[in-house]
C-alpha cells in the first residue's frame, strides 16, 4: 500500500512538472545513459521505501574509463565541427593502452570534450596545431561488441591526467530536472505523512508555499536563470525589463547601425538577454568550466536550443545569431509557467515598508505615471550599465562597497594576421570560419613593473590583459547616452568577419580614483569610468564615431595623419591622440604591455593594429553587499542583488551562475521547494561531462 501512494505521489509529481520530456541526448553521448531524471529519482525513491522498481533500460554500466588529453594533428582530424570518433582518434586511444586499434569498437567511445591547442612549445618540445580530446570508453558496449574485450580491459589501470576510472551513475541535468526532482522528493515525504490522502490533498500540500510573489528586476542571464528555477518552485513572477524583447531591441540596434539613432532603454546593453546577447555568445569562463552549476547552466541552454557541441567544445560559443532564439524560446517557458514579462518597464525606486523591501517603484520608458509593484521578495538583476540604479540604492542608505575593475581600449587587427600569427603553414584552413580549424584567437596577459612597483597579472588586483577576444568579429558602440562613448567586441556564430578584436584592460588602482573619491564616495569609479567615456566621446568628434590609433602611433606618442587601418566599428572612426586618454602613469603601462603581448605573440605589434578608445565596462566598479549564503543584502531585508551590476559576476556564465545559485537559496528561504539545495547537491553527483 505504502509503495502504490508513493508511486502516485510520483506520477503526480510528474504531471505537475513543467517539463514532462527527458533531456535529448547530447552529441556524442550514448543514449541509453542518459536518462530522464525524474525517472531516476522515482525508482531510487521507491528503493528507499523498501519497494521494488526496475532502473531505466540502459542503466546496467560496468563502468566507464575516461581517457584525458588525447593529441589528433590538425592535418589527420576531420575538423572542429566533426565530433565522432574518427580513426585518428582511435589510433590515440589505442596508443595510449598499447593494444590493437582493432580491439576497439568505435560504438563503446564518446567524446566528451574536444578542444584546438595552436601552442607551437609546450614543455619545451615543439609541436604543430592539435585537436586535444577527452573520451569515455564504455565497459558493457565493449564486452557486447568486442570479441578481445578482455584484452584491452587488462590494459585500463588508473593514471592522473591519462586514464580514470569514473562513476557509473551518469546525467546531464538542468534547472528544469532539478526542481522536477525537488518536487518529487517532497511528495514522497508528504505520502509518508498522509498515506490515504487524494490527488487532490496532494495538490493542496505541494501548494501549501507557493503564494510567493517574486519581482526580478532584469532580464540578463542572472535574472533568467532565477526567474527561471523560482517560476519553476512555484513561485508567481514578475520579470521587469527596461528594454525590449530580442525581436524589437534588435529593430532598435538595427537604427542604431544604419542611422545612428541611440535609443537610452534598447541598445547593445538594455533589453532581454542583458549585454551578453549582442556580444559574442562567449561561454568562456574564469570561475570553472567543470564545475557542477556551470554544468546545469549550459544543459539548460541546450534544452532551449543552444547547439549541443557546447558540451563538448573546450571553447564554447553560441553567437549573437543563435543567442536571439535561445532567448525567444526560454522567454516562451517562462510565460508558459505564468511569469509576467514587463518589458520596456524601468525601476525607479525600491518600495521599503518596516525596515524591509516590499516591492519596486516601476514606470513604463514612455510613461509618466509610476506604478507600486508589490511582492514578498525583490532579486535585483540589473547590468553594471544601469548606473542610475546604485544612486537609488544609495537613497535608502543600502551599502555599496568600492570592488577592483578594469578599464582600457580595444585593439583589432586584420583576423587573418592572427591567424597567421597563431597557426603559421595552417592559416590557410581557416577559410574564415568554415575551415577544418578554428578562427584564431589569443589570450594576453602580463605584469607591469612601473618604478619600484610590480603589477602582475597573476595577482587579482593588478596586471593587463586581454578580454572577451572576438575573433571573425566587430567593434560595435555600447553607449547608453550619445555623450558618453564606450564600445564592446561582439562576432556571429560562425565568425566570418575580416577582423579580430579584444579589449585590452588594466586593472585601475586606488591613485587612479584620488580625484573622485571625496565628491562621489562610493560610486568613485562610476565617475571615473564616465569621465573617460565623456572624454571618448570629445576625441571622436560626437555622433558616436570612435577615436582611434595605430599601435606603433600610441608607442611612439604621435598622429600619423594618413590613411588610417581599416576598422569593423559601423558609425566611423577618427584618428587621435589616445595616448592622452589615460593618466600618464596608465599609459605607461599600457605601452609595456603592448612591448611584452609582442614578445608573447611575435607581430602584435603590427601598422594595421587599431586601438579603439574606449573600454570601460568590462565589470561593475561596485558591490552591493549580501550574504554568502542567502543572497539577501545585508543592508534591508526582501533585497537580492545578484549578477554583473550587483558586483558579483563578469560574462553570461558566471551571471547565469549566480542567478541560478540565488534562485535556489531563495525558493527554499520561501518554502517554494523544500531541501532543493540537498537535491542540487545529489544531483551534483550525477553529473560528469
Amino acid at each position: 500500500m505504502q509503495v502504490l501512494q508513493t508511486q502516485a505521489a510520483v506520477e503526480h509529481a510528474l504531471l505537475l512538472s513543467s517539463s514532462s520530456a527527458p533531456l535529448t541526448p547530447t552529441v556524442g553521448s550514448k543514449s541509453s545513459s542518459h536518462y530522464d531524471l525524474r525517472t531516476v529519482c522515482a525508482a531510487h525513491q521507491m528503493v528507499a521505501r523498501g519497494g521494488t522498481a526496475q532502473k531505466p533500460t540502459g542503466t546496467q554500466k560496468a563502468g566507464i574509463w575516461r581517457f584525458l588529453n588525447l593529441e589528433v594533428s590538425a592535418d589527420r582530424d576531420p575538423g572542429k565541427d566533426d565530433y565522432s570518433v574518427s580513426r585518428p582518434l582511435i589510433e590515440a586511444i589505442a596508443n595510449t593502452l598499447a593494444c590493437p586499434v582493432d580491439s576497439l569498437p568505435s560504438s563503446a567511445l564518446n567524446v566528451v570534450r574536444k578542444s584546438f591547442d595552436a601552442r607551437k612549445v609546450v614543455n619545451k618540445v615543439r609541436k604543430d596545431p592539435r585537436f586535444v580530446y577527452t573520451v569515455d570508453l564504455h565497459i558493457d558496449e565493449l564486452q557486447g561488441t568486442s570479441s578481445t574485450a578482455g584484452k584491452v580491459i587488462q590494459f585500463l589501470k588508473n593514471r592522473p591526467g591519462k586514464l580514470e576510472f569514473i562513476s557509473e551513475d551518469t546525467n546531464r541535468a538542468d534547472v528544469i530536472d532539478l526542481v522536477s526532482r525537488c518536487k518529487i522528493a517532497s511528495l514522497v515525504s508528504m505520502t509518508e505523512k498522509t498515506e490515504n490522502a487524494e490527488d487532490d490533498g496532494l495538490s493542496a500540500n505541494v501548494s501549501h508555499h507557493k503564494h510567493a510573489k517574486i519581482t526580478v528586476v532584469g532580464s540578463g542571464p542572472a535574472g533568467l536563470f532565477a526567474a527561471l528555477v523560482l517560476a519553476e518552485s512555484g513561485a508567481k513572477v514578475i520579470l521587469v525589463e527596461r528594454g525590449q524583447p530580442v525581436e524589437s531591441r534588435g529593430r532598435d540596434i538595427g537604427q542604431l547601425m544604419v542611422r545612428r539613432v541611440l535609443r537610452p532603454d534598447s541598445n547593445f546593453c538594455y533589453g532581454e538577454g542583458g549585454a551578453g546577447t549582442w556580444s559574442d555568445g562567449k561561454l568562456t569562463t574564469r570561475i570553472g568550466r567543470n564545475s557542477d552549476t556551470v554544468k546545469m547552466v549550459f544543459a539548460s541552454l541546450v534544452k532551449f536550443g543552444a547547439p549541443p557541441t557546447i558540451l563538448l567544445d573546450g571553447k564554447p560559443h553560441i553567437g549573437t545569431d543563435k543567442l536571439i532564439h535561445i532567448l525567444r524560446k526560454m522567454r516562451n517557458h517562462l510565460e508558459s509557467l505564468g511569469v509576467q514579462i514587463r518589458f520596456g518597464t524601468k525601476m525607479v525606486g525600491l518600495l521599503v515598508k518596516g525596515n524591509r523591501v516590499a516591492g519596486v517603484k516601476v514606470k513604463k520608458t514612455d510613461d509618466l505615471d509610476c506604478e507600486d509593484v508589490i511582492s514578498d521578495a525583490v532579486v535585483l538583476a540589473v547590468g553594471h550599465s544601469a548606473r542610475d540604479i546604485y544612486y537609488k540604492l544609495l537613497e535608502h542608505d543600502i551599502h555599496l562597497s568600492p570592488k577592483d575593475f578594469s578599464v582600457g581600449f580595444r585593439v583589432e587587427h586584420p583576423q587573418e594576421l592572427i591567424n597567421e600569427i597563431q597557426y603559421s603553414k595552417w592559416a590557410s584552413d581557416v577559410r574564415r570560419g568554415s575551415g577544418k580549424i578554428p578562427v584564431a584567437d589569443y589570450k594576453v596577459a602580463t605584469s607591469i613593473i612601473e618604478g619600484s612597483r610590480e603589477y602582475s597579472a597573476k595577482e587579482k588586483q593588478s596586471g593587463c590583459y586581454s578580454f572577451c577576444m572576438c575573433p571573425g568579429g566587430q567593434i560595435v558602440p555600447t553607449s547608453t547616452n550619445s555623450d558618453e562613448l564606450c564600445i564592446n567586441g561582439m562576432s556571429f556564430s560562425k565568425r566570418s568577419s575580416k577582423w579580430a578584436n579584444s579589449a585590452l584592460v588594466m586593472t585601475v588602482s586606488s591613485k587612479d580614483l584620488d580625484l573622485f573619491v571625496s565628491e562621489h564616495g562610493p560610486l568613485a569609479g562610476v565617475a571615473f569610468q564616465k569621465s573617460l567615456e565623456r572624454e571618448a566621446a570629445v576625441m571622436g568628434g560626437g555622433d558616436l564615431v570612435v577615436p582611434v590609433q595605430a599601435v606603433p602611433d600610441f608607442l611612439n606618442d604621435k598622429l600619423s595623419g594618413g590613411v588610417l587601418p581599416s576598422s569593423s566599428y559601423r558609425l566611423g572612426v577618427k584618428e587621435a591622440p589616445l595616448h592622452s586618454l589615460f593618466s600618464e602613469h596608465l599609459t605607461g603601462m599600457f605601452k609595456q604591455a603592448l612591448v611584452n603581448f609582442d614578445r608573447q605573440i611575435p607581430g602584435f605589434i603590427d601598422g594595421r593594429a587599431l586601438l579603439h578608445a574606449v573600454e570601460t565596462r568590462t565589470s561593475s566598479p561596485v558591490k552591493i553587499d549580501r550574504d554568502a549564503e542567502t543572497f539577501e543584502c545585508t543592508s534591508v531585508p526582501g533585497l537580492y542583488p545578484i549578477g554583473e551590476g550587483a558586483g558579483y559576476a563578469g560574462g553570461i556564465v558566471s551571471a547565469a551562475v549566480d542567478g541560478l545559485n540565488a534562485g535556489l537559496a531563495l525558493a527554499e528561504q520561501l518554502g517554494l521547494c523544500k531541501d532543493i539545495l540537498k537535491e542540487k547537491r545529489a544531483v551534483d553527483k550525477l553529473m560528469y561531462y
